[in-house]
């Protein structure tokens, strides 16, 4: 295997992930876009500040974060907002009053960890940016 079959290979990787995360995030905020009255609800009842605001806040870096990082639009920004909900969304809701269950965990970890590298690796070749010639 040569340098460029590896190039190739670390995009595509690069590409499953983005597809993966992507995904998740952008149906988990379009079902908190949808049913936002809940969700702020919810961040209300275990004291998140400003829990109406941030209930949006959340949403949209979800879904139009989602977007972003599905397509490899400038990624990186919405990786991080995203590996800190993850943390915020780990501490308040899993180590709080709530059932934790090892699914939900470990979901959270992986989504925070993928997050993070992504952050780290940027887009790769297979994306908006790489097509754009602003490759991350």
């Amino acid at each position: 295997m040569n340098a460029n079959d590896l190039s190739k290979n670390h995009d595509i990787a690069l590409l499953l992930l983005r597809i993966g995360v992507g995904i998740v995030f952008i149906f988990a905020g379009w079902g908190k876009l949808t049913g936002i009255e809940g969700v702020q609800q919810f961040f209300g009842n275990i004291g998140i500040p400003l829990a109406g605001i941030m209930a949006w806040v959340v949403a949209l870096i979800e879904f139009v974060g989602g977007i972003m990082v599905l397509i490899g639009f400038k990624a990186r920004i919405p990786n991080i907002l995203l590996a800190i909900i993850m943390v915020v969304a780990f501490f308040t809701t899993k180590l709080g009053d709530f059932s934790i269950t090892a699914a939900n965990v470990r979901v959270d970890i992986l989504m925070f960890l993928i997050t993070v590298s992504l952050a780290i690796m940027g887009s790769g070749g297979i994306s908006l940016d790489a097509k754009m010639g602003k490759r991350e």
